[in-house]
Parts: structure tokens; C-alpha cells; sequence
């Protein structure tokens, strides 16, 4: 057994958290902290399903890759429950704030009411593997400004899930967002991922407001040095890899 929560209560801790008031952090920052989602032993089990090899269809080694230092792996298409819950849990929470945002910067909101229907539509595409991520980073490991897209099906929001203690656990390895504004220089913004609680962040860009009205600010995000410890984290991406 990989975690003993159960959909129900990955839904309810989902649905708890105050979505008006994350949507506006998001608009505000480029990313929002969730409340707690998962318990300490939740959070263990599921960074324990790395040693799991069977689970996952690729491991890169972001060293080799010049991705910066650590390693990650992408979990094929039928994940853990307690993984594919939390997924389907978040996209319809997300889903409006997504659709605003295309409404703001004058784009096509292509993404159904149903999570399935739009993991199709990224198939037909050529989008067709799995792109849900559990990483691994060890003392001096970091991760490079990047942004998951892997093709035209984009999905403008993602979740990132901290498993491990920061402080406790490990030190260091700050989530970073950087933001390039219209017309000026990039904002930086750091985020401690603590234990059990989720980070909605943006993939791509999102719209910022100018005095010509709404425009597309850029956004790339990583990870900053770990300075002692092991820090281990869940991602969930709404859109399938090439």
C-alpha cells in the first residue's frame, strides 16, 4: 500500500482550500501556497515509490541534461491513486482560473470540463506521455530556470507537492518563480514548499496588467541550491509530454 488516503479525502482537502483567495495570489504573484494536503506519512509513502522503478517510464539525471543537478522521474500513465486523485482533484479548480486568465490576454480556452477529455485532445495532438513528476534533489543538487511545456497543448497552471520538511529535512532549495513584466526588468519571487501543502504556480506566462491593457508576462521557475538534507516533491502537470 502506497499511502493510506483515499480519493474522497483528496478531493475534500482540495476543495477546502479558499479558491477565491488563491486565485488572487496567483494574479497577484504568479503562484499561490495551498493549505495542507497530505500528512508527514502521506508524504513519506509517496516519495518512497521512487525505489519503485516499475512505476515510472523515465528517469533523467538533469546533471547530464545541464538541467541543473539532482534527478526526477516521470510516472507512466496509470500512477499511484493517491497521484492520479490529486490531479483530478485540482483540474476543476483550476479550470476557471485558467479560462480567465485566456479570456484576459484575448487567447482560446480549449480545455474542457473533463480532465480525460483533454488528456485525449493532447494525444491526438502527439502530446502522449505521461508528464506527472516525482523528484529527488540531495545536498548541492538545484534546478534550472525552465518551464514545462512540451508542445502546443499547454495547460496554463501546475501544482507542485513538497514531501519533505524544509528546516528539518533539509535547508535551502527554495522554489523560485521569475517573472519577465512587459517593458521592465524580471521579479524573482521564493517559496519555502512546506510539507504536505501545494504550490499552484504558472507554467508558461500569465496575463499582467499595463497601462495598454493586459499583457502576457513570461515565467520560467526551478529550484534553488539545497545546502543539507534531501528534498523530494510531487509535480503535477495538467498537459502530456511528447
Amino acid at each position: 500500500m502506497t499511502s493510506q488516503i483515499t480519493a474522497p479525502e483528496v478531493r475534500r482537502h482540495v476543495d477546502a482550500a479558499d479558491w477565491t483567495a488563491l486565485a488572487g495570489e496567483l494574479d497577484e504573484y504568479g503562484c499561490a501556497l495551498t493549505p495542507r494536503l497530505l500528512t508527514p506519512e502521506e508524504c513519506r509513502a509517496i516519495a518512497g515509490l521512487y525505489e519503485r522503478a516499475e512505476l515510472f517510464r523515465t528517469t533523467v539525471d538533469m546533471a547530464r541534461h545541464r538541467f541543473g543537478s539532482g534527478e526526477y522521474r516521470y510516472f507512466t500513465h496509470e500512477p499511484p491513486e493517491p497521484v492520479a486523485e490529486l490531479r483530478r482533484a485540482f483540474y476543476p479548480r483550476l479550470l476557471p482560473i485558467a479560462r480567465d486568465w485566456a479570456a484576459r490576454l484575448g487567447r482560446p480556452a480549449p480545455w474542457p470540463d473533463d480532465l480525460d477529455e483533454w488528456l485525449a485532445m493532447c494525444h491526438a495532438a502527439g502530446q502522449d506521455r505521461s508528464a506527472q513528476i516525482l523528484l529527488r534533489y540531495r545536498e548541492g543538487d538545484w534546478n534550472a530556470l525552465h518551464r514545462d511545456v512540451f508542445g502546443d497543448m499547454v495547460f496554463p497552471l501546475q501544482v507542485v507537492i513538497g514531501l519533505d520538511e524544509h528546516g528539518t529535512d533539509y535547508t535551502g532549495g527554495e522554489f523560485l518563480l521569475v517573472e519577465q513584466r512587459p517593458r521592465a526588468q524580471s521579479r524573482g519571487t521564493t517559496t519555502v514548499l512546506r510539507q504536505g501543502h501545494g504550490l499552484v504556480f504558472t507554467t508558461r506566462d500569465r496575463p499582467v496588467r499595463t497601462k495598454r491593457g493586459w499583457s502576457a508576462g513570461a515565467v520560467r521557475h526551478g529550484v534553488s541550491t539545497v545546502r543539507s538534507g534531501h528534498r523530494r516533491a510531487l509535480s503535477l502537470v495538467f498537459h502530456d509530454a511528447t
